[in-house]
């Protein structure tokens, strides 16, 4: 293992931390993150998850590791979202001094998964989704004063960043160069997305809420889901998570379909009218903001971390952020972006 991470040293940190293990491991599928996932059997009939991660300081990511004395971003947020009512998995076993830890195993159905194996249910594992999502906005609206998550947010720097990155890596980096007066328009849409998100009073963020990051487990036959890859979770504007489930990247939904979740949404919140048009324009405005940022994010995924797979969600990442811009076309700005974006990709 290039890290440095040998087969024979994570089996003498399961054996120390859980004697009672059989010692089997199979390396499973990651995503673009550093972390490294095996499944380990546990004795008859059982295995745990062990996630390794590595000590990390890159600027680009936030810390996966302890910041400081703090306990790991991962495990703080785990137990906060568990004493809210939130599924997530359960810790079996820690050895955070060897930057490892066990988690219960919740099987390989996350619903991206399980929805190529059952189609039908779209509709009800995604009623599912939104209400959980709700249900913790509501219980988190009141964060511990020490919590880690009130100490991160999406503010104008970040959100700026992000849709910076895209100018990076999905223009320049694929060698469409803007002119003088082309980037004079980006930056003033970069600028209104981010001042006026950051404008919008904040709510707990998952960061990634979508297809990949929940698991689908089955009780009495019908699918539950759990949370996962959580540690990053910050303070932003509360349809931040609804525009990653529903204009996730690696799925695709009709208009009619995305909008049906979101008055699901608000009436879960209890919304008025009023109040459920606002979400809606929210949902398109961060749409711009985080669809972009995605699709900058997959090719330096691919430049930086030689990892292509992500390649074929850039094209159609950037037409869900034009489909939100042409319904924005009342902010000057934006429909100056939408036009350089139509002319230049």
């Amino acid at each position: 293992m290039a890290d440095g991470f040998t087969q024979k040293r994570l089996e003498a940190v399961v054996r120390r931390i859980a004697p009672e293990a059989s010692f089997e491991a199979r390396e499973m599928e990651g995503g673009a993150s550093t972390r490294r996932f095996f499944r380990v059997r546990m004795g008859d009939n059982q295995s745990a998850i062990a996630m390794y991660v590595p000590d990390t300081s890159k600027p680009d990511e936030i810390a996966k590791t302890a910041e400081g004395d703090r306990r790991w971003p991962f495990l703080e947020v785990r137990d906060l979202l568990a004493a809210h009512g939130v599924r997530v998995p359960r810790i079996v076993a820690e050895a955070c001094d060897d930057n490892l830890i066990l988690v219960e195993d919740l099987g390989d159905n996350t619903l991206a998964r399980y929805l190529e194996q059952h189609p039908e249910r779209r509709e009800q594992v995604y009623q599912a989704a939104i209400r959980d999502l709700a249900r913790a906005q509501s219980a988190l609206s009141d964060l511990p004063s020490e919590s880690i998550v009130r100490q991160r947010s999406f503010d104008r720097d970040l959100l700026g960043w992000e849709v910076d990155h895209f100018l990076e890596w999905g223009l320049e980096a694929r060698d469409v160069r803007l002119s003088d007066d082309d980037l004079e328009v980006f930056t003033a849409a970069r600028d209104y997305l981010a001042e006026t998100i950051a404008g919008w009073p904040r709510h707990f963020v998952h960061r990634d809420y979508q297809s990949r990051n929940l698991m689908v487990q089955e009780s009495d036959g019908q699918p539950e889901l759990t949370w996962i890859d959580f540690q990053d979770a910050l303070l932003g504007p509360r349809v931040y998570d609804l525009v990653a489930l529903l204009n996730d990247s690696y799925q695709t939904f009709t208009p009619e379909f995305v909008e049906a979740r979101l008055d699901e949404y608000s009436r879960h919140l209890g919304h008025d009218d009023s109040q459920r048009r606002q979400v809606g324009r929210e949902f398109r405005i961060v749409t711009v903001q985080r669809k972009l940022k995605d699709a900058g994010r997959f090719v330096f995924i691919d430049r930086q971390k030689n990892n292509s797979s992500f390649l074929k969600f850039v094209e159609p990442t950037i037409e869900k952020a034009k489909l939100a811009l042409a319904e924005l076309d009342d902010e000057p700005r934006l429909a100056a972006l939408l036009q350089l974006l139509n002319r230049v990709l």
